[in-house]
């Protein structure tokens, strides 16, 4: 178990570097690329009510994204309260706060506790076999376990890797897009 923690963590720290070299015009440009993949997805298509993260800087920016479908289908954001992750309705960028780990957050906080057709989840890094490397907190994994909620993983090409360590804790993604591959 140490093994496979030092090797997420080596992981962790390869991706954040390669981060640090991108410019902010080509995150943004890479960000429409892969939300335009997504939009044309039957998955995206379809749904409803998805849950979606409030992108950090070293992230595909969701901001834009979000704004734009908010009139067109329900949009849940993450709220942390202590080691839990919940959905809240997204009802405007004016309506949101810094949460406990300095992430944006609905001002809500009345739970979304019905059906979530789609789960669009950032992630340090995702594999060819679907597994996802998160920040290390566990958040995602225990709000996506025993929840029937397809799950699409979204990053910058270089964090989709051949293989990453994963432990029987760690939730598969059902898609993984990148603004070039997908899988």
């Amino acid at each position: 178990m140490e093994d496979i923690q030092l090797k997420k963590n080596h992981i962790r720290k390869y991706i954040r570097n390669l981060k640090i070299g991108i410019s902010t015009s080509e995150k943004e440009q890479q960000a429409s690329l892969a939300f335009q993949k997504l939009e044309l997805t039957p998955e995206f298509q379809q749904a409803q009510i998805l849950f979606i993260y409030w992108s950090l800087a070293d992230e595909l920016s969701t901001h834009e994204f979000i704004s734009k479908w908010s009139t067109k289908k329900t949009i849940l954001l993450p709220v942390i309260e202590r080691d839990i992750m919940n959905a809240v309705r997204f009802t405007s960028e004016k309506e949101m706060k810094k949460g406990l780990l300095g992430i944006m957050e609905p001002i809500s906080k009345e739970i979304y506790n019905g059906n979530i057709d789609l789960a669009i989840v950032p992630g340090i890094a995702f594999d060819s076999n679907k597994n996802r490397l998160g920040r290390g907190k566990g958040f995602y994994d225990k709000f996506l376990t025993n929840k029937n909620i397809l799950k699409i993983g979204i990053c910058f090409d270089f964090q989709l890797l051949d293989t990453i360590p994963n432990s029987e804790n760690d939730i598969k993604m059902d898609k993984i897009i990148t603004p070039l591959i997908s899988i």
